[in-house]
């Protein structure tokens, strides 16, 4: 599996310590910085994650911020992401198991390391169920094709509603 992950400046330290998990578990990781702890807009570094998400240059991404909120809030405006935000083991557990989330977002603030160590662990080894899920999941795809994606070809000659 091929992981993009991002922070902000205050996620510098929290991204290192998953980079290096994401290594030891064996998984493919990209960073999408930044590099240092010099102040950053979380929704510039948000976006190059959802988008290689979206597009399905990897497989799944790993948002860091103060709270995990404003990446998740910023990535969920990218067609074909479902990010969510986790907290504990069950918001990473079920994010995964009912609604086949593709980006978790953390807080780098109040989330202790040894929690934020199990979260990543169990996120990326949970699968999504399907079933009555997947149709839930039909519908989100649904809305976000009614509301979210432009008719108008990009330079390649797809729309927002081709990317795959």
């Amino acid at each position: 599996m091929k992981v993009a992950i991002a922070s902000d400046h205050r996620g510098v330290r929290v991204k290192g310590q998953i980079l290096a998990q994401l290594d030891e578990l064996g998984y493919e990781s990209v960073d999408f910085g930044p590099g240092d702890d010099t102040s950053v807009d979380y929704p510039d570094y948000a976006g190059k994650v959802a988008e290689a998400v979206g597009t399905g240059e990897v497989d799944r991404g790993i948002l860091i911020c103060g709270t995990g909120m404003g990446m998740c809030i910023t990535a969920n405006k990218f067609p074909k992401v479902r990010a969510v935000s986790c907290h504990d083991d069950v918001t990473a557990e079920y994010s995964r198991r009912h609604n086949d989330a593709n980006i978790m977002c953390l807080s780098a603030d109040m989330l202790g390391d040894r929690l934020l160590g199990r979260i990543v662990d169990l996120w990326l080894k949970t699968e999504f169920e399907g079933g009555r899920h997947q149709r839930r999941i039909d519908k989100i795809s649904d809305i976000e094709h009614k509301y979210c994606c432009s008719e108008t070809p990009t330079e390649t000659g797809k729309t927002s509603c081709d990317v795959t």
